[in-house]
């Protein structure tokens, strides 16, 4: 009743994370979300995005440890602003932001997003590169392809090359060409719960043992597209064990060619943000 979440989500909480810990980050997860903008280091710079939207009545502030970051001190529609149309950023939350460099990408490699959705990782992916390099930006559903393809016209990115995934054959077609492989799998979403308040009563027992399958299924299918000597990076937005540690540790006794390089779990209560989880393996 003081969290408004179902029982079924307290019990699965309590169960995985310990009462303590469940209590406090349920807790981080029902305050309101704060606005986050990610620069766009191809455009522009923190310090000059910071003054240019101080042009249009924005007014925003660094965040320490977050090199691209900028937090709203006031809530406003930023969407309307001719920054955000001229592609000097995107809003992206300060978490998901430390994805994109965990997978260690550099300027001219091969990069896999292989399950980009609407391409918030994509684009920052192609920051990273420096706008040079090839980076294939995958998922089943065409439509936010399509969305990721108008977001790098956008931001001057040129190096997406986007891909449905229609079977299993485009990821046979792909097997071993990739430098780098970042698999951003479906998940529960209870690291965002801020940003979805409503899905705490739209989520079920049933969905979140569903996706646990498909993200088993995921890293089981698409890590083929890894070359040998390549690096991989798992990442969810939850903050279960068992859509985390739990997958990456069946994943790795089943393949042994994969090793651990990293894991990092990011707290909803310590960061302030939202919930994340991302581990890096390299292919031997």
């Amino acid at each position: 009743l003081t969290e408004s979440i179902p029982d079924w989500m307290d019990q699965l909480g309590i169960l995985e994370l310990g009462e303590e810990n469940w209590t406090r980050e349920i807790h981080a997860l029902n305050e309101e979300a704060a606005v986050i903008l990610r620069c766009n280091g191809l455009k522009t710079n923190p310090s000059q995005l910071i003054k240019k939207l101080e042009l249009e009545n924005v007014y925003t502030d660094l965040i320490s440890s977050y090199p691209e970051a900028l937090i709203l001190k006031v809530r406003k529609n930023v969407f309307s602003t001719s920054c955000f149309k001229d592609g000097l950023f995107e809003v992206q939350d300060a978490s998901s932001q430390l994805v994109a460099p965990f997978l260690e990408v550099s300027p001219g490699m091969r990069v896999i997003d292989a399950c980009a959705g609407a391409g918030g990782k994509s684009l920052h992916l192609a920051c990273l590169m420096k706008n040079k390099g090839t980076l294939i930006s995958m998922d089943t559903e065409k439509y936010k392809l399509d969305e990721l393809r108008k977001r790098a016209g956008r931001n001057g990115v040129d190096i997406i090359r986007t891909q449905t995934i229609e079977d299993s054959k485009t990821i046979k077609r792909l097997a071993q060409t990739a430098d780098r492989l970042l698999l951003d799998v479906p998940c529960s979403g209870l690291g965002v719960l801020r940003r979805n308040p409503d899905a705490k009563w739209k989520l079920s027992p049933e969905f979140i043992e569903k996706v646990k399958i498909t993200q088993a299924e995921i890293l089981r299918s698409y890590s083929r597209m890894l070359k040998p000597g390549g690096k991989m990076v798992y990442a969810t937005c939850s903050i279960l064990y068992s859509e985390n540690e739990n997958q990456v540790a069946a994943f790795l006794k089943e393949n042994p060619a994969f090793k651990l390089e990293e894991e990092k779990r990011i707290s909803p209560t310590e960061s302030g943000f939202d919930g994340f989880y991302m581990a890096r393996m390299r292919l031997d």
